[in-house]
């Protein structure tokens, strides 16, 4: 693993909104808006660059956790700015948070983590559940 980040450093990305984002689920759409499940899933994507950047070619990452608080929503079309923040770095895990805003708006903010381990060593354990 690359240490090559520091408590501080930023990462961030646009999102648009799209219909494949609502809060839609078997029995059909409940909102035409931004659910919580898909800016989870933005947000760990957004944390994930500096994963990506960290590991080695025998590594990979995987999630450890995701903490949200969805405040305001964001329509279709929305153009969503996520930003992560490195808040911790312990051994091979990073701690994010994130703040996603769409214009001057805060609509989510949260945390995440994620660590950084052997390729080899994620296959043995996912071969043994």
């Amino acid at each position: 693993m690359k240490n090559i980040y520091k408590v501080g450093d930023t990462t961030s990305l646009q999102i648009t909104v799209t219909d494949k984002d609502t809060a839609t689920f078997d029995t059909g759409e409940v909102h035409p808006v931004y659910a919580t499940f898909a800016l989870g899933r933005d947000a760990e994507w957004t944390t994930r660059q500096f994963v990506l950047n960290m590991k080695e070619s025998d590594e990979e990452g995987i999630g450890t956790f995701l903490n949200i608080i969805h405040h305001s929503p964001a329509l279709i079309n929305s153009v969503v700015d996520i930003t992560a923040i490195v808040t911790a770095i312990n051994g091979h895990e990073i701690i994010c948070s994130f703040e996603a805003k769409c214009n001057d708006r805060i609509i989510a903010t949260g945390e995440t983590g994620q660590k950084i381990l052997k390729k080899d060593r994620l296959e043995k354990l996912f071969e043994g559940l």
